[in-house]
């Protein structure tokens, strides 16, 4: 297992403790939206991935775990990294559980769901996704989850949610962007980790001698 997965599978059991209410959330967003097949997967991919990505951190400055990270054998990029792999990793875990819920809705209430439908409600979720990480995770590493709680999530979902709203952004008027949206996403969430290690450079220089990042 590469140091950038082991971080990421250190995410997951720092908050596995917290499972049930994430299960309770995604169960609460399933009722929520599931009149409305097609805005199901994007809605609870934006809305549960959005808190989630993030619970790490909160966890991490609750129980004083910088300092185990600091001692950890991993190189200090990897450990970026594995930030953002757990992020995608419960974007795929969502994306996918949302999806098969969404088709079977579509179908118990005879709401037309094809292949296409499919994957542009993919897309626009991969998109949402991508932003509000890129916006997230930088500020959460720079800054830590206590001192930025609010506006690291608040921040994403406005930016996002406006620029939705400002786009008029539909299935049918989504469906011509879809390699744009793909390849957005990735572009953005590359950026944001180039921009999380300057982050975390400084952040380790004003709370004393940086580590060497390899």
């Amino acid at each position: 297992m590469t140091a950038v997965a082991r971080m990421a599978m250190l995410n997951l059991r720092t908050v596995a403790p917290y499972r049930y209410q994430g299960f309770l959330v995604f169960a609460l967003g399933v009722l929520l939206f599931a009149g409305k097949p097609t805005v199901l997967v994007p809605a609870l991919v934006f809305f549960f991935t959005s808190q989630f990505a993030s619970y790490p951190f909160n966890v991490a400055d609750k129980a004083g775990l910088d300092t185990l990270y600091a001692v950890l054998p991993l190189p200090r990029r990897s450990m970026l990294y594995g930030h953002y792999a757990w992020a995608i990793a419960l974007f795929v875990a969502t994306a996918s559980v949302s999806t098969v819920l969404a088709v079977l809705l579509a179908r118990a209430q005879t709401v037309p769901f094809s292949g296409r439908t499919v994957m542009t409600v993919l897309a626009l979720s991969w998109a949402l996704f991508a932003v509000n990480v890129a916006i997230q995770l930088p500020l959460l590493i720079r800054f830590g989850y206590t001192r930025v709680s609010v506006l690291g999530t608040a921040l994403p979902l406005a930016v996002v949610l406006g620029t939705v709203y400002k786009l008029h952004l539909t299935v049918p008027s989504t469906q011509v962007w879809l390699p744009v949206l793909w390849i957005a996403g990735a572009v953005a969430l590359m950026a944001s980790a180039a921009i999380a290690t300057t982050a975390d450079r400084r952040r380790m220089r004003s709370s004393g001698p940086a580590p060497k990042i390899h």
